[in-house]
């Protein structure tokens, strides 16, 4: 049966509370990394659905597998197979759809509030507002045909939806132990960054424990709306992703960490 294809870019930005919602439901699933391998699969249809997580680099970069990416969500918005963007995927999606991605007049990197649309409440089983774990540059114009389904008051458009397809510019996904590693690996850049909407690692993780939880008691009710959507078929297993996992260990830690 077709599996869901995740697409992972950087080894702390990684599926997350997601892929255990995905074992949790038995939708068997895939962990694609086109950064690493430099390319991404050219048909949407081989897939039951296609999620993309985020990554260092920018949706403008003129990288092979960026266009590769591209070209596969626009294959995925042709055949219907649904697609669910996370911060640079959000980026990548609103691409797809001809929308432009440009930079954020302030960077957005920490928790903040972000407040949901009635529609958004009602699809995605989502509060009026939440709070979301963000690290991003840039930010998106809502696509053609698109509605607006979360703003902030740092980033008007945290996020959209089309059909079967929807877009966060943040992240649900993220677990404590990634949000630590994440700021870890980029401590020089927390250093470095300021603005409205940055905050420091120390502000990061406190009450990293009790955020977290709230996060994916929300993400959890959310990627179930999402996988609810997916064409029912019968689930096989895929066995474990530790192979593919492996191969982010071995990745170059010398990323642009310029964007998400």
């Amino acid at each position: 049966m077709k599996p869901v294809a995740i697409l992972q870019h950087e080894a702390a930005q990684g599926p997350g509370i997601l892929l255990d919602h995905l074992r949790q439901q038995d939708i068997p699933h895939v962990l694609l990394d086109p950064c690493a391998q430099g390319s991404a699969p050219a048909n949407a249809r081989d897939y039951r659905g296609i999620i993309v997580l985020g990554s260092n680099h920018c949706a403008n970069e003129q990288l092979r597998w960026i266009e590769n990416e591209r070209c596969l969500l626009q294959s995925a918005l042709q055949h219907d197979v649904p697609v669910l963007g996370h911060c640079f995927g959000a980026q990548m999606l609103a691409r797809a759809m001809g929308a432009r991605v440009w930079r954020n007049p302030c960077p957005n990197i920490g928790w903040s509030e972000v407040r949901i649309t009635s529609r958004a409440q009602q699809l995605m089983d989502l509060p009026a507002q939440a709070t979301l774990f963000n690290w991003h540059y840039d930010t998106f114009e809502i696509p053609q045909g698109a509605s607006r389904t979360m703003y902030a008051q740092h980033c008007l458009n945290k996020g959209f939806v089309r059909g079967r397809h929807w877009a966060f510019q943040g992240h649900l996904e993220v677990t404590e132990a990634s949000v630590r590693q994440w700021c870890s690996e980029g401590r020089s850049e927390l250093q470095r960054a300021s603005g409205p909407a940055v905050q420091s690692e120390t502000q990061i993780l406190a009450q990293l424990q009790p955020r977290v939880a709230q996060l994916h008691a929300m993400a959890l009710r959310t990627y179930r709306a999402w996988t609810d959507q997916l064409d029912h078929q019968m689930s096989v297993s895929l066995g474990q992703p530790s192979e593919i996992l492996s191969r982010f260990r071995l990745k170059s830690t010398d990323y642009l960490r310029m964007q998400l």
